[in-house]
């Protein structure tokens, strides 16, 4: 979901370090890794797109967010964004995702749990909810792979609330299915990724004009490339689409469109999006 990734810092490098200067080498025992962690990252991207559907209106937006984690493999932790257009709920138009789960490995297999809250502050109540996740990571030679699955079961944000031929207001859950790959490509500061995923929910609009599911049921793919120019800094370009057709969304409308710049736009369509990020 609006998600992202985070790198972990030099905090275990910089204890051994110290370690090594303090202490004789024949005495020197290996430092644990401290018990917990932080990690984070900020981020400008050309479009903040959800699933293939833009949530800033085709604009720019500010991202960020951090995770604590415990050597047991819980972790906790935030992102934000703003937001424009079809993703606003009122306030300042800002997303807030609070998450926590629980990740280790078993064999080569790692495997990741936990639950995303959506909140919109100041905005509007019932636009707020949430979704848990599973996801399954491993390896194909250099091909790093992920597997997951989202579902957020019924709940008011995700019903049929507005003028569509579907609403009735009842309340409504949402599947989404995604697969992830990533090559990082040796002797280079170059990754190459690729995504795909499946929605599966709300085919009207929730209680203020707008639904994690446009159409209901739809695809959107991606295939990206991302750079480490220096340090934590990271540049990266992404080709983003969804299946979603003009006819298909038409019923949508007014909501389902680009307002800025004269407005009229599919915010389904492809994009190209650009981005740079720094980790810590």
């Amino acid at each position: 979901m609006r998600t992202s990734k985070f790198h972990r810092g030099l905090a275990g490098l910089a204890i051994l370090i110290s370690s090594a200067v303090a202490t004789p080498a024949f005495a020197q025992e290996e430092e644990a890794s401290p018990p917990v962690t932080i990690s984070g990252s900020v981020g400008l991207v050309s479009d903040y797109r959800f699933r293939g559907v833009s949530q800033s209106d085709e604009g720019v937006a500010i991202q960020g967010g951090f995770t604590v984690s415990h050597e047991s493999g819980f972790y906790a932790g935030t992102w934000g964004s703003n937001l424009a257009g079809w993703g606003t709920f009122g306030g300042p138009n800002l997303e807030v995702d609070l998450f926590a789960g629980y990740a280790t490995t078993v064999g080569s297999a790692g495997i990741d749990v936990g639950v995303t809250w959506y909140m919109y502050p100041d905005g509007f109540d019932n636009t707020d909810f949430f979704e848990g996740y599973a996801k399954l990571k491993g390896t194909a030679g250099p091909v790093g792979l992920t597997a997951a699955v989202y579902y957020a079961p019924k709940q008011e944000a995700l019903g049929n609330f507005s003028a569509t031929p579907f609403s009735r207001g009842q309340k409504q859950d949402n599947l989404y299915l995604a697969g992830d790959a990533a090559i990082a490509i040796p002797d280079t500061p170059l990754t190459l990724t690729a995504h795909i995923g499946y929605s599966d929910g709300n085919p009207g609009l929730g209680p203020n004009g707008t639904s994690i599911a446009p159409t209901g049921k739809y695809w959107d793919y991606s295939f990206g490339a991302a750079v480490n120019v220096y340090g934590p800094l990271t540049l990266s370009v992404t080709y983003v689409d969804t299946d979603i057709t003009r006819a298909e969304s038409a019923y949508l409308l007014p909501n389902f469109q680009k307002f800025r710049n004269g407005g009229g736009g599919q915010i389904a369509d492809s994009a190209i999006v650009f981005g740079v990020t720094a980790a810590f």
